[in-house]
Parts: C-alpha cells; structure tokens; sequence
C-alpha cells in the first residue's frame, strides 16, 4: 500500500540514498555521469531541508518501507514549486510517480500555480511532467522549467 507522511529527521540518511540511488540511474537515461542536483546524496542537506519552515519534505513509502520522497516550497500566494521528487529505480514505472502527483494536487487544493524544473537532457521526466498535467514554461540548453495553473 502506498502512503505518503512528513519526512522526519532520522529519515534523513535513508532519503539520502535512495535520491542518490534515484538521480545516479538516470546514467541510464541519458546523463554523461552519475550526478544530482545540490545535496541530492546528503543527509545533511535533507535534514536542513526538513529543518526549513517554508519547504514541506514527504516521504513515500509502500507496505511501510521508504522508497521516494519529494520536497515542495510555497512560494506564497497559492504558488507552489515541486522542488525534488524521486524513487528508488527498483520502484520506477509503477505508477508511483503518478500517484505521488494524485496525492500532491489533493494535499495542496489551494494551489493556482505549481512550477518545476528538469534537465534539458532527460526526455523520460520531461514526457512524465507533461503526462501529468505540466506545460513547458521555458527552456534553455541546460534546463526546462514547467508550470501548471490550476484552475
């Protein structure tokens, strides 16, 4: 069964791993090296996460286990940004990624406008992002920001 919670502090260093897990098998994907954005494999960054008032850390776990996790900061006034989110590859193409969104759009009903952004390199999260309801906003060669109103 899946299930999403606050991530808590001792969950910091499981976290770590499996976004290290999550963004290095992008290797797979169409990355030169195994690589993620700032703090990706830190369990010091994801504490300092947890620790800020305006970013709310889940995890998601399925039949009691972490798998994933994904980081949203309010930008206030019903402005979203999903800053981070990933599952352990062993988890991948399951729908879970899609259930996480399902979750996210029920938590958060207030929500007019959520952003994110990808690399320019990865197809697989630009055709998961527009298959979930995102519209590219703008790109460049080194990324694509995308948005989604809500209306």
């Amino acid at each position: 069964m899946l299930q999403f919670e606050i991530a808590t502090l001792e969950d910091a260093g499981l976290l770590a791993e499996i976004s290290a897990k999550a963004f290095n098998n992008d290797i797979n994907y169409g990355t030169q090296k195994e690589q993620g954005p700032p703090g990706y494999d830190s369990a010091d960054w994801q504490r300092d996460m947890m620790s800020n008032r305006y970013i709310m850390y889940y995890k998601i776990l399925y039949d009691n286990s972490i798998i994933g996790g994904f980081l949203i900061f309010n930008k206030g006034f019903g402005y979203y940004e999903l800053a981070r989110i990933f599952i352990d590859p062993l988890y991948q193409n399951q729908g879970i990624g899609t259930a996480t969104f399902d979750f996210i759009w029920q938590e958060f009903p207030e929500a007019k406008k959520w952003s994110l952004e990808t690399p320019a390199w990865n197809q697989r999260t630009q055709h998961f992002y527009k298959k979930v309801g995102f519209n590219v906003k703008e790109s460049n060669s080194e990324g694509i920001r995308f948005e989604k109103i809500v209306k």
